[in-house]
């Protein structure tokens, strides 16, 4: 077991959550399921834990009852490295769930992840800061990230630069 687990806390369906997860990410698994005894405080033989594996990161799940929900205060940051990947899990993660924005999204168990492509954080971290800003600007205006966009606001960003400094030679 690794030393710092994140614990996610589910009202009734933490198994489900747990399976749904763990197809949709390699190198992912159930790795132990632990249930309630006679002394509760969940109905006997109903499921209390499970221990699951996404992309080799642990997590641990609870049925722990309506007392507490998720909020965005945590979100599950996946790094993505094409479109293709951002997309299929756009699509699987937001099934039942909501959209928001700049690539955050709820599943339908209430927790947030943020889909976000390499791409972005590589572009951001460009020193010019004429074009980290314009792909900023282009991300704040996206639900779901799309690179080719991002990749266009850029580009955008240096043939505007070169014509602008074109003219000031003299």
């Amino acid at each position: 077991m690794q030393k710092i687990s994140p614990f996610l806390w589910f009202d009734d369906r933490a198994e489900e959550a747990a399976e749904h997860y763990t197809s949709l990410f390699p190198d992912s698994r159930i790795v132990h399921v632990q249930r309630y005894g006679e002394a509760g405080p969940g109905e006997p033989g109903t499921v209390m834990t499970v221990t699951f594996e996404l992309a080799g990161q642990q997590f641990i799940a609870l049925n722990g009852g309506p007392q507490f929900t998720f909020n965005e205060a945590v979100s599950l940051y996946v790094d993505c490295t094409s479109q293709k990947e951002v997309d299929e899990l756009w699509e699987k993660l937001g099934a039942g769930g909501e959209e928001g924005p700049c690539g955050w999204l709820k599943d339908r168990y209430g927790l947030s992840w943020q889909i976000i492509p390499r791409t972005l954080t590589d572009l951001l971290s460009d020193p010019d800061p004429v074009k980290s800003d314009r792909v900023m600007q282009a991300m704040l205006g996206m639900t779901k990230i799309d690179i080719a966009a991002l990749e266009a606001a850029y580009e955008d960003a240096a043939s505007d630069e070169g014509a602008s400094g074109a003219g000031d030679e003299e």
